[in-house]
């Protein structure tokens, strides 16, 4: 109805459009904007399976992927035909993308050649061991992943190699420490232990590319001339990519033994890649793509040095510009590729910090504790009383991620009296998204030498407003959330737009659209905020070490619940009063 009423009152004022494919863990989207306003005109979602063949291991499938582009793809063009939007206006199309996935594929065949693996969140879920004898014993093991886990060995055996065992080894050229996250280690991985990728990269029939990669290449042409390509901020995930020289650098791929044939060709985030070959949209060109951070961080339009935005998803991700000169932090954030808008515009820089767990904490209050039936009714019931009471929630499930990068670390819920009850909790879960932000933030400001004065925010838990007040609260600044939520793919048809021999859609500050948004100013006094953050940042020390030792494997990369020496020890000792429980019981 709305998108009706939308298009229905200004298709006669309608400009060009440009669209956006936006490929994220879950879903894939399809949307369609109006150049001159930034207005969205309309959109399709499909969602997207998940698969978990073994423990720690996440995939998509890569045909299901691109099948749900085309599935979009056509079902919002029916819809801008039902609205009297004539889809010829379409004049280019950008795509945005889950990062640092990886995927191989045959270049003769047009066939992936295993699932796509890479940072899929796991949701919360349940492990129940339940054994009636004598004794019942309950055994809940919470697991709440944001990354597929088969990789560790192959980390591990990569920094070993290092000086130093130095995790940061390599930092000076890619911006990021050797990790399971990065595409680096799940492509060497795919050359280890998978047959058939083995076997095409020494017949020089592999191609390797993240999401954009795939699809790109599928849409212009695949097996028939598809354009094999990537852009930088896709690139520099990789660890494969030197954000100096804005290349694939030959020492890195030697480091993980990676055959540089395999990899595409690095553009910039806006130019004409290739065009669409087959449906409703052929031969519109494809000329936008970004990684989905960084598209948000266009479509905030954080385009100036110190200009900063945090998506709130299942986790978060905090983005600041720094310019045309790369920062390196010293306290634990990432440096990344922020965008190239244009083959001979310079390359834009960002610090990056992610939180694990943000929304996925909301997920566990109503999947695991019960305490909730809906992420709406968190917000109420942590507004019914205004205050955790002094509890503080370190949702550490995974480890803490930046700036502290610490695995041993548990999640924790402490300062709790007869008084507290769920409500304090649930305000706490909510205070807990705000300070993990704000300790990012803190390291930015840091690494950066300058203060942030405004955060820009998007993502699902934005419409939570209490959180939004809660935020600017513990920063001591002004948040701001813009009416129109879909600032990661309108980042890619900015961009898409703007390219050369598209030029659609104006970058220039003078023309850029001005989008509505609402601000929540500080409400409290900073003195109070800092009482409140230095008692978490004491409750976050008190989450860590937690897990003491090693996370074992069975030889495949893969942890299981026995890897924790303790756990192990206690389901051991359980089975051994069991066993003694029913011999006695028998001997009676």
């Amino acid at each position: 109805m709305n998108e009706a009423m939308a298009a229905s009152s200004h298709r006669i004022m309608l400009g060009p459009l440009v669209a956006a494919i936006d490929q994220g863990t879950s879903s894939t989207r399809f949307l369609v904007f109006n150049s001159k306003t930034a207005e969205l005109l309309s959109h399709h979602q499909v969602e997207i399976k998940q698969s978990f063949p073994r423990e720690g291991w996440v995939e998509e499938d890569p045909k299901e992927i691109l099948q749900s582009v085309y599935e979009c793809m056509d079902r919002t063009c029916e819809k801008l035909t039902q609205l009297n939007v004539d889809i010829s206006n379409i004049k280019a199309i950008g795509v945005t993308n889950q990062r640092e996935t990886t995927l191989v594929w045959d270049k003769e065949t047009g066939e992936p050649l295993y699932n796509a693996i890479g940072a899929f969140p796991l949701p919360p879920h349940f492990l129940f061991v339940f054994l009636d004898l004598t004794v019942t014993f309950f055994f809940l093991c919470v697991c709440t992943v944001w990354l597929d886990l088969r990789t560790q060995s192959t980390v591990e055996r990569l920094i070993n190699k290092t000086p130093g065992r130095n995790k940061n080894h390599l930092k000076h050229k890619t911006g990021l420490p050797i990790s399971t996250y990065f595409s680096a280690v799940k492509l060497r991985w795919l050359m280890d232990n998978v047959d058939e990728v083995r076997d095409a990269v020494v017949s020089h029939r592999a191609m390797f590319g993240t999401v954009d990669s795939w699809l790109i290449w599928c849409l212009t042409g695949g097996k028939s001339g598809g354009v094999h390509c990537t852009d930088v901020t896709n690139a520099s995930r990789t660890m494969l990519f030197n954000i100096h020289t804005l290349d694939w650098d030959q020492e890195l791929c030697k480091y993980f033994g990676i055959p540089m044939e395999i990899l595409p060709r690095v553009r910039s985030s806006s130019e004409i890649y290739g065009l669409m070959k087959s449906g409703a949209l052929s031969g519109i060109p494809i000329s936008g793509c970004l990684g989905d951070q960084s598209a948000a961080l266009v479509g905030q339009m954080c385009f100036k040095d110190g200009q900063a935005k945090n998506t709130y998803g299942t986790g978060c991700f905090l983005l600041r510009n720094t310019g045309t000169k790369p920062v390196m932090s010293d306290h634990g954030l990432l440096t990344t590729v922020a965008y190239k808008l244009g083959r001979d515009k310079p390359a834009c820089y960002a610090l990056e910090g992610s939180v694990a767990i943000a929304g996925a904490v909301v997920r566990w209050l109503q999947d695991n504790l019960g305490i909730i039936d809906s992420s709406e009714e968190l917000e109420k019931l942590a507004a019914s009383v205004g205050t955790s009471y002094g509890c503080y929630f370190v949702p550490a499930f995974s480890g803490l991620y930046a700036p502290y990068w610490e695995p041993s670390a548990r999640g924790i819920i402490c300062g709790l009296t007869q008084f507290t009850n769920k409500s304090h909790v649930a305000f706490a879960a909510l205070e807990a998204v705000g300070f993990q932000t704000r300790e990012i933030l803190d390291a930015m400001n840091q690494d950066s030498g300058i203060p942030l004065t405004q955060l820009q925010v998007d993502g699902g838990m934005t419409s939570n407003r209490l959180l939004m007040q809660l935020q600017a609260d513990i920063l001591c600044i002004p948040v701001v959330k813009p009416s129109m939520p879909e600032t990661t793919a309108l980042g890619a048809a900015m961009a898409a737009g703007a390219a050369e021999g598209v030029s659609v859609w104006s970058l220039s500050p003078e023309d850029l659209s001005e989008v509505t948004s609402e601000k929540f100013e500080p409400q409290i006094n900073c003195e109070e905020s800092e009482c409140r953050f230095t008692r978490w940042k004491k409750a976050v020390q008190r989450s860590m070490n937690w897990e003491t030792t090693e996370p074992a494997g069975n030889g495949n990369g893969e942890s299981t619940i026995f890897s924790s020496a303790p756990m192990g020890f206690y389901i051991l000792g359980s089975l051994v009063m069991l066993i003694g429980a029913k011999y006695l019981a028998g001997k009676s």
